[in-house]
């Protein structure tokens, strides 16, 4: 599953114009450290927004999304990520809009020009950032979000409903697979095509894979119309074109050539790496595997663990005596009493774990600095390495590399909506898709030569083993296995003791600073349509990573 790397010199003349989308007049969000959107030729506005959109896409994936759904846990500045402390002063989505504003800008030169390729491309990567956003915060400026060069009406824009966004980006992917499938258009410049090489099939089956993505997030809430969207495209592959092969993943891979993102720019390395970012607490040695993922994978013998996570440096040997807490002869191991063990197991409420192979972080510890008797005499500082648990395979300490990938939408994930379709009825082989998700992911990890003993050994039994085995698919791509969760409630995944509440968190907050503060009556409107729940806590208004929006609002999940 090798992936294309970006052209050096294409990815060189990158720039992402941090814009809002919502900002009053004197903020009109020109970055006047880079050329404006409307001096810079199409071609190299196409590399700047996919790779924006990547950006995002795998912060998520790695980020604070990544621990509420317990792929990872860190070590060092870990509230966000392990706890979810988000409310004050909320979650920025400047950075959203900042894409938003480029794709639009193709968009209207796409139109301009009559480069009807590069205007379909333009309304896809609009439909998925878009999306995300109606994902993450609910209700949030659409129609109007990009037209305050039109005037004073539209510099504080209308929050749009959560369903009235997912029904507009559902309208333009599928306008924009027709567009793609038209003949005798302008071809798109394979080198700055970053994402598909100027392949319009591939772009076609990932407008519509993405479609698949939104039809099913409608699911619970919407069921007919959902069903209908998937059998449509289902029924209609010459029409539709899917990715279903590792091999058409919509992924872009790091040249790893800078980390610098002064002035707007995007960083070119994957952004745990230490080959630019040397620091002992920098984002490698503090976000470590969680251990519900971890033992996850134990339990299934799954082969994808050792891509992912490297084996535990020095497992902890319970032996004899009292105050023993030293490395070993060999040094291959360390030696703890049980004097020891009781002392950190009462002062942490969190048991020892004597695994020789993967150990991770169980969630939400008041202890994760400490995990494991890593004892406070012992670490240097917040998120220092631990030899104790596992860390991160260590090809995340690079900058580039075949598996180090923005990863938008895989084979996996489609297999993995077919699958859940087939579950409610509404097409047919259940089984058939639900194996053939776990063949992409492994296909795509590379170790493909195990994955026939693999189903074996986690048959398909209905929702909860394609659910599950989605959530496992999603590591790096961590925002689906949220949103599925949120839908499904499933995995069952359980907040640990020190979470900001007793359960996961629902949404992000609309930022007080870029939203209610400056667009205070149409936040306020979105805000009042927000329902509550029992563990909205001490937010003081709706706006609660606790209340649900309309997607979840008379559904039973995921609490």
């Amino acid at each position: 599953m090798k992936k294309m790397n970006y052209k050096l010199m294409t990815f060189s003349l990158i720039i992402l114009l941090m814009v809002g989308g919502c900002k009053d007049l004197d903020e009109l969000n020109i970055n006047p450290n880079a050329p404006s959107p409307e001096s810079t030729d199409l071609n190299l506005l196409l590399p700047t927004v996919i790779t924006s959109l990547g950006s995002r896409v795998i912060t998520l994936g790695i980020g604070d999304v990544a621990g509420v759904v317990q792929h990872t846990q860190k070590t060092g500045w870990s509230s966000g990520h392990n706890n979810y402390d988000w409310s004050s002063p909320g979650q920025s989505w400047t950075d959203y809009y900042g894409v938003l504003r480029n794709a639009d800008e193709l968009y209207k030169k796409a139109q301009k020009g009559d480069y009807v390729y590069h205007e379909g491309v333009s309304m896809i990567l609009k439909a998925y950032t878009f999306g995300l956003i109606a994902d993450l915060w609910g209700d949030a400026p659409y129609k109007d979000a990009l037209r305050a060069e039109e005037g004073a009406a539209y510099f504080k824009p209308v929050f749009d409903t959560q369903q009235s966004i997912y029904h507009g980006i559902l309208a333009d992917l599928e306008a924009a697979n027709t567009l793609l499938s038209q003949e005798g258009g302008k071809p798109i410049n394979e080198t700055q095509d970053v994402l598909f090489a100027g392949d319009l099939t591939k772009w076609r089956k990932f407008a519509n894979s993405l479609a698949l993505r939104y039809y099913m997030r409608l699911q619970a809430k919407e069921t007919e119309f959902a069903k209908a969207g998937v059998v449509k495209i289902v029924n209609d592959p010459a029409t539709f074109p899917l990715i279903t092969t590792a091999a058409d993943d919509a992924n872009v891979a790091y040249p790893g050539t800078s980390d610098d993102t002064s002035g707007g720019k995007i960083s070119t390395a994957w952004p745990t790496n230490m080959v630019f970012n040397i620091s002992p607490d920098g984002e490698y040695m503090r976000t470590k595997p969680c251990a519900t993922l971890v033992n996850a994978l134990k339990d299934l013998d799954d082969p994808r663990i050792a891509v992912w996570f490297d084996k535990v440096p020095q497992p902890l040997v319970l032996v004899g005596g009292t105050d023993v807490s030293h490395a070993s002869a060999d040094g291959k191991t360390w030696e703890v009493s049980a004097d020891v063990v009781q002392t950190y197991e009462d002062t942490y409420n969190t048991p020892i774990d004597y695994s020789t192979d993967y150990i991770g972080i169980p969630p939400a510890i008041g202890g994760a600095l400490f995990y494991n008797l890593q004892l406070e005499g012992n670490a240097a500082g917040q998120g220092r390495y631990n030899s104790h648990i596992s860390q991160l395979n260590s090809m995340y300490m690079e900058a580039t590399g075949d598996l180090l990938q923005m990863r938008l939408i895989s084979a996996a994930e489609v297999n993995f909506i077919l699958a859940e379709a087939a579950s409610y009825t509404w097409i047919s082989g259940a089984s058939t898709y639900y194996a053939q998700g776990i063949q992409e992911s492994f296909n795509a990890w590379g170790v493909s030569d195990d994955v026939a003993d693999y189903i074996a050994g986690a048959p398909y039994t209905g929702l909860e083993s394609i659910i599950q085995q989605k959530w496992i698919a999603s590591w790096t791509a961590a925002a689906e296995a949220w949103f599925d969760w949120r839908r499904t409630g499933l995995p069952d995944l359980a907040a640990g003791p020190s979470g900001a509440r007793s359960k996961l968190p629902l949404r992000f907050y609309y930022s007080l600073d870029d939203d209610i503060n400056t667009n205070t009556e149409h936040a306020n409107e979105a805000i009042s349509r927000l329902v509550p729940t029992s563990y909205k806590g001490s937010d003081p208004t709706n706006n609660s990573a606790w209340s649900k929006f309309w997607l979840l609002e008379g559904t039973s999940k995921p609490y």
